[in-house]
């Protein structure tokens, strides 16, 4: 049956965020429709037209509220929609002269593109206009007088009346959203699960301890006032419907205004809001005042560590404290965020005993690190992110208890000894050679998986991803507790350790780019000044364990020339150009690489040492097709290939297992007579092909070429030195 405008027993489908069913059916009722069925992410209800009205103007959790015009069944084919739509009598709910736009969503197998059944069902509207000598209706995709909407899922189709108009999440107050907004149903979703309106009741305060745009504290202090969501709109779709009831919507309208008026007077709640972006309190102020409840909402700036019960409540009822922190989407958002949500648990256990804590999050293994047992949680959605809603009970303080912070576990504690321990082997090397970059941790202890470098006041952190027999979300934790405890342990800012993930692979997969923040600083490395990026690559610009390497490098170059080859940041060029004394270094280099990125990092590292450009010279090319053009000598060459490259813009894959033998043989036809190859790789279990011991002297020298922080990992690369065999000389 097809209802027309003065049917007592609407048919709504009431649409809302996925996961908030339940809570709209609940609410619907308490409205006064009546709820039929629940879907995903919508609820059929029957109510007369005013009811229908209330519910745009009171739902805190719809999106929009349909008058379905027709329930069809076996529809396909864009003949049958239309004839469908067509049916329905639009001389009844379209005004003469009015705009309309379509709504198109879902699809069959002959209609794929919502564009092509939005097109079709307006079609059909337009059919049944013509049929009774009715114009055209125009089209307005922005602001139309008549909002139709349609929905198309396995045969079955709904086509009706969008009486909301703009999404309801919309009230009408948000201009200024900040960074990442929690909409507005969504967080009233948030607050009706974390028990609010019970508590406003009771005139109990609410905190956000980090409230962004101040979304969570306007729809908290509309609930406490008695507002209605939708009283700040000054339109709704039910406005361009031929059936509206002008009267029976002043009524409602006349109603909300005096039953906000009254509540605004006697809430008794108070509302604080801390944040420490200045831009963020501004948009939150802003927002309250378009909501119309400035005098409800104090917001001061301030961060986590500065967070205490605003003065007045120390003695009053205990309230609720709910915030929507950042939830870490990207790894490298980590560390900062581990001793976040920490410290979120540490303030609200020392300045807010007895209160509920409730904290939305997408990742709840975040939430952990509050050290709070969370009694309930809700499974939600915040846009496309799987989220969750924890509610907390903070404890009680006992009479002269001093606030205890939460004991690290047993693992934690074991890392952060291994750290102290590794940091007390290291000391007096350090000391003695003066190092800034150096690894402190390298999978010591196997549950905990990762690398820890440090790079002067930063630390950089590469987590190896775990294997299937690791259970995932134990893996996760392990990597939270690291985070936790490196900030501690050595001291530095949870903005200066940058978390990477990262397989033990071959190849140049640890040049890919990660970011593109171009956040770089200057480092030491004995005489040499190098620039080290953290964040846009999985590794950063210094292969930490061949420093041994490009200190040998320096040493062996004065007066000599020098080829690099693999030059990747240019770093043993630096190293062979600066020397090891006052002799000076090689007397001229030539660089080669593939990558412009890296040869433009290998300008910059010459630049930043003041090297002479026309001396020492970048040259971009395949290192293989280079050799076997080249004519020039070189006194050093040193050559570190990757394992394995597939790079486009090389003419065939390199795997340096097989590929080692050609590589040192071309590189020897450009070695003078008396001269060195230093020939390095990363391949673990590298065998030297035999042919060329037997047609140069080779040395290996991998053991002389750890300094102490690599000590642990002999295998980590291999190190040859291979010269021109003089007569009767023998390979060692």
């Amino acid at each position: 049956m097809t209802p027309t405008p003065s049917d007592p027993s609407l048919d709504l489908q009431v649409t809302c965020p996925r996961g908030l069913e339940e809570l709209l059916s609940e609410e619907l009722e308490a409205l006064g429709a009546v709820p039929v069925k629940s879907t995903v992410g919508a609820v059929s209800a029957r109510a007369d037209q005013v009811t229908a009205y209330r519910v745009c103007l009171w739902s805190r959790l719809a999106n929009r509220v349909i008058l379905c015009l027709v329930r069809d069944e076996g529809i396909d084919t864009p003949e049958q929609l239309r004839e469908a739509v067509a049916a329905i009598p639009w001389e009844s709910h379209l005004p003469l002269s009015a705009s309309l736009a379509v709504d198109f969503h879902g699809r069959s197998e002959a209609i794929r593109h919502t564009r092509f059944g939005a097109q079709t069902v307006k079609d059909g509207v337009v059919d049944r206009l013509q049929a009774r000598g009715l114009p055209r209706p125009s089209v307005d995709l922005k602001q139309p007088d008549l909002r139709c909407y349609a929905n198309l899922h396995r045969g079955r189709l709904v086509v009706g009346i969008d009486l909301s108009g703009v999404s309801l999440h919309r009230r009408g107050y948000r201009r200024d959203v900040g960074h990442a907004p929690l909409k507005e149903n969504l967080a009233a979703a948030l607050l009706l699960r974390a028990g609010w309106p019970e508590l406003a009741r009771q005139g109990a305060p609410l905190v956000d301890p980090l409230c962004g745009a101040g979304t969570l504290l306007i729809e908290a202090a509309m609930m406490a006032a008695d507002m209605a969501p939708g009283l700040a709109r000054d339109r709704f779709g039910f406005h361009g419907w031929a059936g509206h009831d002008e009267g029976g919507w002043r009524e409602l309208r006349r109603e909300a205004e005096a039953r906000a008026s009254i509540g605004r007077k006697r809430c008794r709640s108070r509302f604080y809001g801390f944040d420490q972006s200045p831009t963020a309190l501004a948009a939150a102020k802003a927002n309250a005042m378009r909501a119309g409840i400035p005098a409800l909402i104090e917001l001061r700036g301030a961060g986590l560590g500065e967070l205490t019960c605003p003065q007045g409540l120390e003695e009053a009822s205990p309230g609720l404290l709910i915030t929507n922190p950042p939830y870490g989407e990207r790894l490298g958002e980590l560390p900062e965020l581990v001793t976040l949500y920490a410290r979120l648990g540490e303030r609200v256990r020392d300045a807010f005993p007895g209160w509920q804590l409730a904290v939305f999050t997408g990742n709840p293994d975040l939430g952990h690190r509050i050290g709070l047992r969370a009694h309930k949680q809700y499974a939600l959605r915040n846009g496309p992110l799987e989220t969750k809603l924890l509610l907390m009970a903070v404890p009680e303080r006992q009479d002269g208890q001093a606030e205890a912070t939460p004991a690290r576990s047993q693992g934690a504690q074991m890392f952060a000894n291994r750290l102290e321990k590794n940091r007390r082997r290291l000391k007096k090397w350090l000391k003695r050679s003066g190092e800034q970059c150096y690894r402190l941790y390298d999978a010591d202890m196997p549950e905990y998986a990762m690398a820890v470098d440090v790079y002067a006041d930063w630390v950089h952190v590469q987590e190896y991803a775990a294997p299937k027999s690791v259970d995932a979300d134990q893996a996760q934790k392990r990597l939270f507790e690291a985070l936790a405890v490196i900030p501690e342990v050595l001291e530095v800012a949870p903005t200066r350790v940058v978390v990477k993930r990262r397989q033990r692979q071959s190849g140049r997969a640890q040049y890919e780019k990660q970011a593109a923040t171009g956040e770089r600083f200057e480092v030491r490395e004995g005489p040499a000044r190098l620039w080290i990026n953290l964040r846009d690559y999985l590794d950063t610009g210094l292969f930490l364990d061949h420093r041994p390497v490009r200190r040998m490098l320096g040493e062996m170059a004065v007066g000599r020339r020098f080829l690099n080859l693999f030059c990747y940041t240019g770093a043993a060029t630096v190293q062979a150009a600066l020397g090891s004394g006052e002799a000076g270094g090689a007397s001229e280099s030539v660089s080669v690489d593939l990558s412009n990125t890296y040869l433009q990092w290998a300008r910059d590292n010459f630049a930043l040492n003041r090297l002479d450009p026309g001396r020492h010279r970048v040259v971009r090319e395949d290192c293989l097709r280079w050799l076997e053009r080249a004519n020039a000598e070189f006194d050093l060459i040193f050559m570190d290939p990757p394992t394995f490259s597939n790079s486009k813009k090389m003419e065939d894959t390199l795997d340096i297992q097989r590929d080692h033998g050609r590589l040192v043989r071309l590189a020897m036809a450009r070695l003078a007579p008396g001269g060195t190859l230093v020939f390095s790789n990363n391949q673990r279990r590298f065998k030297l092909d035999a042919d060329l011991v037997e047609h140069y002297a080779v040395k290996e020298i991998s053991g002389q070429t750890f300094d102490p922080d690599f000590v642990r990992n002999p295998d980590l690369h291999h190190v040859f030195l291979i010269r021109h065999r003089e007569d009767g000389e023998a390979s060692a």
